[in-house]
């Protein structure tokens, strides 16, 4: 039976799972993202911990989410625009001499999508989108049941949409993007509160927590508005750790969606919070290294 290697690659952690063909996580691990991230000291760190994870070579194949685009072909780190030294990075090349086994790369956030379309939330969909809110805002689309990349590669984005003409510098060389507004540090400029003190204070019905995350989902909602109009998907995934607090913040996106997009645009849509958590990475990232390195070829 051909065992599956899923890596969630983040700014802060690295999370790893081994699954069987059917999806359940039969191993896991996590470790800290080398500090400063640089792509050598962090293929180091995956290869390593892939050793530990699957010491017997009991899955042949390895599929890693990173947090930015991949080439058309994925095996190219293209970009992570919140790691450090992160441009055109063979890491498939790097790696598969290292662990032997074959390797295969995809944007996180829709690794995470392919997860939650697999054994999440988004199960019974054809047209979805996907938001991780965290550090940055990641972003994953799926159409027709497959997932949108563009022609390079490098689709789906989301997170740097412009939603706000003047507003903050993004890392991504916008201003105003949509992850100013609703990553943590966007959410960092409208209270100096934690998200989890944030969330506690709202949980207690306290105002002014309570109009933090207002705001916030007003935000959110402005960039799904322009989302909706071109994809007009069936669901809409909320992820990512900001995640957590979706409950305090989605009335106010639904309220702002109502106002914003035609109800032709929206009909159906259903707004729901990723089921698979921080798992979903990891294992999504095992769906994509099966459909491409195991099942394709055989297909072939």
């Amino acid at each position: 039976m051909t065992q599956l290697i899923g890596v969630d690659l983040g700014g802060t952690a690295i999370k790893l799972g081994r699954f069987d063909p059917q999806g359940e996580l039969l191993a896991e691990l996590q470790l800290a993202t080398p500090r400063p991230a640089m792509p050598g000291a962090v293929t180091l760190a995956i290869a390593e911990a892939i050793g530990q994870l699957d010491p017997d070579g009991l899955a042949p194949v390895v599929g890693i989410g990173l947090p930015g685009p991949t080439d058309r072909h994925n095996r190219i780190a293209r970009l992570a625009i919140n790691l450090e030294g992160w441009q055109d990075v063979p890491l498939a090349d790097w790696l598969e001499p290292r662990l032997n086994r074959r390797v295969t790369l995809a944007n996180d956030a829709n690794a995470a999508l392919v997860g939650e379309a697999w054994r999440g939330a988004a199960q019974d969909c054809r047209d979805a989108i996907l938001l991780t809110l965290g550090t940055g805002v990641g972003g994953g689309i799926l159409l027709g049941g497959e997932l949108f990349v563009g022609h390079g590669g490098a689709a789906g984005e989301l997170g740097l949409i412009g939603v706000e003409p003047d507003g903050a510098p993004c890392n991504s060389g916008n201003s105003g993007s949509l992850e100013t507004r609703c990553s943590i540090r966007g959410l960092a400029r409208l209270s100096p509160l934690e998200p989890a003190e944030l969330c506690r204070l709202a949980e207690a019905g306290d105002p002014a927590a309570l109009a933090v995350w207002a705001t916030y989902g007003r935000w959110l909602g402005i960039g799904l508005s322009s989302l909706l109009y071109v994809l007009t998907p069936e669901v809409v995934l909320i992820g990512g750790g900001l995640g957590a607090a979706s409950a305090h913040f989605l009335p106010a996106v639904r309220a702002e969606l109502e106002q914003r997009v035609l109800a032709v645009s929206r009909e159906g849509l259903e707004l729901r919070r990723c089921a698979l958590g921080n798992g979903a990475g990891r294992l999504g990232a095992a769906k994509l290294a099966l459909d491409r390195l195991v099942l394709e070829p055989a297909g072939s």
